[in-house]
């Protein structure tokens, strides 16, 4: 749909709502009317009237008294219905419902009675009203040591906190909140609502040890500058998740520095099946290197200074030479059977990138000297 619509948001100061209203933000193309705790009838009656689609996600589910959760659950819904009503006219509803919905349990049964008061409205108004049975979501600003044990698992591994596991083998089905904020919005943005069930994808089914082992992982291997495979699926989300909840004291941490005449190397990160980070720097005229391997392969990249990177074949003795610098950036890649050095031919300090497609084993080094 074009154009800026109004959207109101039930329950907007929540974990879903904080995320949600950022991304809206983002958007450029809602005008967000929150509807926090403290909104009277009278404010539900006049943002809903006024709104081109609600996104209902206030609700309770961890309250002192039991009886809380029909009041919270069903009783903001039935809320929610007479003002749609009252406004005379079929507004979209979005509805984060949970998957208990179907389970046995007041939290559930307040959940399906919501639903049904919901579902009502569709029936009686045509406002069309689209049910998002969550199961448990995670992410960014989700309230530790409440009800969620991904966010208790962050928060308090991150700090060197215990955290209490009774079965490890509970199952566990999780969506990533960013990807519930995705399906609001391309909800949102469709316009035409579908009445009926909806789910958020993907969804990942683990267990609450192996999760746990994974978010543990994290803190183990950072002190050991490796880091796991982040770039996609549930470890994607669960690093970022776990990196959300660190303390400023922790945004950095130190790395060793080895240092000689020559200048210093670092290590910055490793990999377990994808190599290793690091960064060197030398003093003008000071050369580097002087070794072959046998199947270690490495690139580097200059950004800062000028290099002369040389090359010579163990078996025919072909030479090769590539000048770079960092005005000028170009990867510089070692090939298996080739002895390669690299010196620093500018007037200050030189600064390369390296990557090498292993982890340095002490063990077999695959690293054997030899001058060019």
């Amino acid at each position: 749909m074009s154009g800026r619509r109004t959207i109101a948001v039930t329950g907007a100061a929540g974990f879903v709502g904080q995320n949600l209203l950022l991304r809206l933000k983002e958007t450029g193309r809602f005008d967000v009317v929150p509807i926090l705790r403290d909104a009277t009838k009278q404010d539900w009656m006049e943002r809903i009237g006024a709104a081109d689609a609600v996104v209902h996600l206030a609700g309770v589910n961890r309250p002192q008294d039991p009886a809380e959760f029909a009041t919270g659950n069903g009783g903001t819904a039935a809320l929610l219905a007479d003002a749609v009503e009252a406004s005379g006219l079929p507004i979209p509803i979005l509805y984060a419902s949970s998957a208990k919905a179907v389970e046995p349990g007041p939290y559930g049964e307040s959940k399906k009675a919501a639903e049904d008061v919901l579902l009502g409205v569709a029936e009686r108004t045509g406002a069309p009203v689209a049910v998002y049975r969550l199961p448990n979501i995670f992410g960014k600003w989700c309230r530790p040591n409440y009800n969620s044990a991904v966010a208790t698992f962050c928060h308090n591994i991150a700090r060197g906190l215990p955290i209490r596991i009774d079965n490890p083998a509970a199952p566990l089905t999780l969506v990533y909140i960013d990807d519930v904020v995705d399906a609001f919005i391309g909800q949102l943005d469709a316009g035409d609502f579908v009445t009926g069930f909806h789910a958020v994808t993907p969804a990942y089914d683990s267990t609450v040890g192996a999760v746990a082992e994974i978010v543990q992982r994290f803190r183990d291997d950072r002190a050991d500058n490796l880091i796991q495979n982040v770039g996609s699926g549930l470890v994607r989300a669960l690093y970022a998740t776990y990196v959300s909840y660190l303390p400023p004291a922790e945004f950095s941490y130190p790395i060793a520095s080895h240092r000689d005449p020559r200048g210093a190397f670092s290590e910055m990160l490793k990999t377990r099946d994808a190599g290793q980070f690091s960064y060197f720097n030398a003093l003008p005229g000071v050369t580097r290197g002087g070794h072959y391997h046998h199947t270690k392969t490495e690139k580097f990249l200059i950004v800062h200074g000028e290099a002369l990177f040389r090359f010579r074949h163990m078996l025919s003795g072909e030479v090769h030479e590539v000048r770079t610098s960092a005005e000028a950036p170009v990867v510089v890649e070692t090939v298996p059977g080739w002895t390669h050095d690299v010196t620093n031919v500018g007037d200050g300090i030189m600064v390369s990138l390296l990557w090498a497609n292993e982890i340095f084993d002490r063990q077999r080094p695959d690293t054997i000297a030899e001058k060019v």
